[in-house]
């Protein structure tokens, strides 16, 4: 069942943190930052959600799947190529709900006071987190610096790197190894 059908199906689709987790373009596109601590430590993210199976469940708003889409668009078609794979083979393994904004979400975005000053973007994201009791997890630098919002930091500015690199299972590791000739600036994410 789709979450944005059922309100219950998002409440009990994230075990391992208490609430429903959302994810952003940055936290999945931070798995090629040039920054190693927020490559490693958005890696480690998906590596943890994807072994957990469907108790790894994390939520993306549609227009958040196309932000990736548009930042990889703007690379030549080889580096599209060889990141791609990795990219589908990911979306399709990992416990993942893609979900479009609701009127209850353009509202929220809109009107509340907490969401003032952030791109539109970020508005509705927001929105659609807030309306549904969740926490976003994001690698956004602009992000990292609000406060009273239910957003938690892959990587905190600045922070080192984990001693030791996660691994994908097998399979999804080749992909993702050959999948770093892409890699952004964390102001691009």
């Amino acid at each position: 069942m789709r979450p944005d059908e059922n309100s219950e199906a998002l409440t009990d689709s994230a075990p391992l943190t208490g609430s429903t987790v959302f994810i952003d373009a940055t936290l999945f596109m931070g798995m090629h930052s040039k920054d190693d601590a927020v490559r490693v430590a958005a890696k480690s993210f998906f590596a943890d959600r994807l072994a957990a199976g469907t108790a790894g469940r994390v939520v993306m708003s549609w227009e958040q799947v196309g932000r990736c889409d548009d930042l990889v668009w703007g690379y030549e078609r080889g580096v599209q190529d060889d990141y791609y794979p990795f990219m589908d083979v990911l979306h399709t393994d990992l416990a993942i709900d893609r979900i479009a904004y609701d009127e209850a979400d353009v509202r929220l975005a809109l009107t509340a006071p907490e969401l003032d000053g952030l791109p539109t973007h970020e508005r509705l994201l927001l929105a659609q987190v807030i309306g549904r009791g969740g926490t976003l997890y994001t690698a956004s630098p602009r992000l990292l610096g609000t406060s009273g919002l239910p957003v938690v930091p892959i990587a905190g500015p600045g922070a080192a790197a984990p001693a030791e690199e996660p691994s994908f299972p097998a399979y999804l590791e080749d992909l993702y190894r050959r999948s770093l000739v892409l890699t952004v600036v964390s102001e691009a994410l």
